[in-house]
């Protein structure tokens, strides 16, 4: 085994920004339907186990079910409804080698495991990443526009009082191309009684600019690290308008205030986040959805997370959320890319074997420790 190798399986991971895993097992077209990003259903002259991910499943998760490597679709299948969701969670978290998930409980909760839940089936820890909108829409709906807006400071400080950090799904509603600085109050109240006025059977949801930038501003007078989506995502967001670049002004706005804004995931754009974590000091990033979609790919997705910004400023994540076999493939994918890119730097002399450990640690762990701090500690 190549040195650097062995560094990247030793480093025990924080994964920075995941949801949970699966309460009850899937048929297959369920779990097929959670192999993508798309929320359509899955064409029937298709499957999602002949995609880059689908492939990864069969190659490194099937071993951990009991079955040969690239293991028939068929067959992986079975297994898992054979030895229950529980059983199948319970493996793929304890092989991953992840010591702490930052669990962020925003979306669709109720068919997942929450924080302690997770730590519990992986015999590690977790703490609660919460969604700035999530929070807003149950309280406009208890209280009423103007309220919601007098007190959702107060109550997002309660409700975030062992939080590791925020999230904004801003990308989603609306996109990153939205005015960078705070609304005035009564324009905020004005947005969320229009969102209520017109709030649907599923309650409301938060899509106005004006709204999204009142929350934004609250998570950041919040003071906790504030995570925000970016690029890749289901077809609810428009892709062009989700590149962070378009935050140049919000975060220029953010900088004096000591928040510390993490962009996840960014694929395509990527590139355009690892050059926003050099030049501002605050503004830190991930691949963690591209790593799992990209499957075999993905080493090269990770090897282009390394071109330019300097390493304490990149965290790892997987995104997982559903099967616990993204959250396996997220941590082992990603060790493989780096495995791969640092090995060929020390070979070449351009690193050496230390400064590889050094690296993976700082990305691995350390950078989240650092970043989310007390709110990291174990739960």
């Amino acid at each position: 085994m190549h040195p650097v190798d062995a560094a990247v399986a030793a480093v025990r991971l924080v994964d920075h920004h995941v949801h949970g895993a699966l309460r009850d097992t899937p048929d297959r077209a369920g779990l097929e339907g959670m192999l993508t990003e798309s929320d359509r259903p899955v064409p029937p002259w298709m499957t999602m186990f002949d995609s880059p991910l689908g492939l990864a499943i069969r190659r490194w998760c099937a071993p951990l079910l009991d079955l040969e490597p690239a293991a028939p679709a068929d067959e992986y299948v079975a297994r898992r409804s054979e030895l229950g969701e529980a059983e199948v969670t319970r493996r793929m978290l304890r092989a991953s080698g992840v010591e702490r998930y930052l669990v962020e409980t925003g979306y669709a909760a109720g068919a997942v495991l929450g924080p302690d839940e997770m730590a519990a089936a992986a015999g590690t820890s977790a703490s609660e990443i919460v969604r700035l909108e999530s929070v807003f829409e149950q309280l406009a709906t208890d209280v009423g526009a103007a309220a919601a807006v007098r007190t959702f400071p107060e109550v997002l400080a309660e409700r975030t009082a062992t939080a590791a950090g925020l999230k904004s799904v801003v990308a989603y509603r609306f996109g990153f191309d939205f005015a960078p600085d705070p609304p005035a109050p009564a324009e905020a109240v004005a947005a969320a009684g229009a969102m209520l006025a017109t709030a649907g059977p599923a309650g409301p949801r938060v899509a106005d600019p004006t709204l999204l930038r009142f929350l934004l501003w609250s998570g950041v007078d919040r003071g906790l690290p504030l995570q925000l989506h970016c690029g890749y995502g289901d077809p609810d967001l428009d892709l062009h308008r989700c590149d962070p670049l378009l935050l140049t002004g919000f975060l220029r706005l953010v900088e004096p205030r000591g928040v510390d804004v993490l962009l996840l995931h960014c694929y395509p754009y990527h590139r355009h986040a690892g050059y926003l974590a050099q030049v501002f000091p605050h503004v830190y990033f991930d691949v963690g959805l591209a790593v799992n979609h990209t499957g075999l790919g993905s080493a090269g997705v990770v090897a282009e997370s390394l071109e330019l910004a300097p390493f304490a400023k990149i965290l790892f994540s997987s995104d997982a959320y559903g099967p616990a076999e993204l959250h396996y493939l997220g941590a082992h994918l990603w060790r493989r890319g780096l495995g791969r890119v640092l090995g060929a730097w020390v070979d070449e002399g351009a690193a050496t074997a230390a400064d590889a450990e050094r690296i993976v640690t700082l990305i691995g762990r350390d950078n989240a420790l650092r970043v989310y701090g007390p709110g990291c500690a174990a739960h």
